[in-house]
């Protein structure tokens, strides 16, 4: 029964570091264009941006409503980060322990 379990964890697994890398490339771009390196009216950056968004908004919307930015600071993305973290390791347990 075990064995039947690690394809899932696996595809769990990968899920969670698909969203993780996604958030990641999300704070590097907006820094990026926060601090004028990418200038804001390049399409491509703000056409990758949106989709970004559109992927991560919803989840940093839910973070917001527990946790409010604080001093114009904005922390669900790393708190997001944080939670990605714990449930890649949580998994990675969990996988072991059915193996």
């Amino acid at each position: 029964m075990g064995m039947l379990l690690v394809p899932f964890f696996d595809t769990l697994a990968l899920v969670v570091d698909l969203y993780f890398k996604i958030v990641v490339v999300e704070i590097v771009l907006f820094w990026l264009l926060h601090f004028q390196i990418i200038n804001i009216t390049n399409q491509y950056a703000q056409k990758f941006m949106d989709i970004l968004k559109m992927l991560t908004e919803p989840v940093y919307k839910k973070i917001r409503a527990k946790v409010p930015p604080f001093a114009d600071f904005d922390a669900s993305p790393f708190i997001l980060l944080l939670g990605l973290f714990f449930v890649a390791r949580l998994i990675a347990v969990l996988r072991e322990m059915v193996l």
